[in-house]
């Protein structure tokens, strides 16, 4: 019996180092999925300001506040592909800063935090932030319209509490907690190690033991999947599931070494997604939130052209909350 198909059918935290637990080596941004954070309509937002901001600077600086994975300055390095543009990013995760230095050599890294950034008043043509002002909290709204220089352009995605990425959230962190509590990940690998045993000649019996334990956790991951979806988490979870019954079918013709370190690795990096995702929702703004966030930027001399819920084409529900600001070409910082 194939013990993987046995029964059904298969805070916010301030702390660097918290971040750097989830953008280590590229953490859960290789490992596990936020999903929607990469939704046509966002990336359709940031070309769209982009190309604006284009055509109005011949060499324009562009500051990334609270950068992550590096979206917007990789789909601005796309845009002004051959033509000069100068781009800074700051995270409060040094690790996240190396990954997208990593990437981007002639991008310029600044770790700190995004309420408090170490550079002049109004030096920076373009200031940009997909989801990030959020989570630094009351302040860092301002402290990114404050380097807009005159006739600069301020851009910002911000979690939305009654949109659907919130939506998405919420059911990414009920798998990932459904999926921890069922010890899954390490009754997989105790399964996989007393296999790869049995393979090379060694007594069976563990095998039988840990396979039959891993049938309980199979069963829960199966239930999460019919309940949420295979795209939940990213479809992290149905990649797992799928991969781990491909390589028990299979077990003689994969390297033990590598199986075990591809599921160590998942399991390393749940904790630090599941923190990420309850940090996405604790961050998420209301209508009232929203509208101190625009008090900020107004409160910092710079005027908001858009500010509201960021729609995707034919679905009635925010994907996220959207700000579009211009400090005036005579205004000072």
């Amino acid at each position: 019996m194939n013990p993987i198909r046995s029964g059904a059918s298969f805070d916010r935290s301030g702390s660097g180092a918290s971040w750097d637990a989830y953008w280590q080596g590229s953490g859960a941004a290789e490992a596990w999925s936020t999903g929607g954070v990469g939704h046509p309509a966002i990336r359709e937002f940031w070309l769209d300001f982009l190309r604006d901001a284009a055509k109005a600077f011949a060499r324009p600086v562009l500051l990334d506040i609270a950068s992550g994975n590096g979206a917007v300055v990789e789909t601005a390095q796309g845009l002004f592909a051959g033509r000069p543009l100068d781009i800074r990013c700051v995270d409060l995760s040094a690790a996240a800063v190396a990954n997208i230095r990593r990437r981007f050599p002639s991008v310029q890294g600044l770790v700190c935090d995004a309420r408090s950034i170490p550079l002049p008043s109004g030096t920076c043509d373009l200031v940009t932030s997909q989801f990030g002002v959020d989570y630094a909290g009351p302040g860092a709204a301002a402290e990114a319209a404050r380097l807009v220089t005159a006739g600069g352009r301020l851009a910002l995605l911000l979690h939305h509490h009654s949109g659907a990425l919130y939506d998405e959230c919420v059911d990414s962190l009920d798998a990932v907690s459904r999926l921890r509590d069922a010890d899954f990940i390490p009754r997989a690998i105790a399964m996989f190690r007393a296999g790869f045993a049995a393979v090379r000649g060694g007594d069976r019996g563990p095998y039988e033991v840990a396979a039959t334990q891993l049938a309980p956790a199979a069963r829960v991951l199966e239930e999460i999947i019919a309940e949420r979806g295979e795209s939940v988490a990213g479809g992290t979870l149905a990649t797992l599931y799928a991969g781990v019954a491909r390589i028990h079918d299979r077990l003689p013709h994969y390297d033990p070494d590598d199986v075990i370190a591809w599921l160590t690795r998942m399991d390393d990096e749940l904790a630090p997604f599941a923190g990420r995702l309850a940090s996405m929702l604790d961050c998420a703004l209301d209508q009232e939130a929203f509208d101190g966030v625009c008090g900020e930027i107004r409160d910092a001399g710079v005027t908001i052209e858009q500010g509201g819920p960021l729609l995707a084409p034919g679905c009635s529900r925010p994907l996220a909350w959207a700000v579009v600001a211009t400090r005036s070409p005579a205004s000072k910082p």
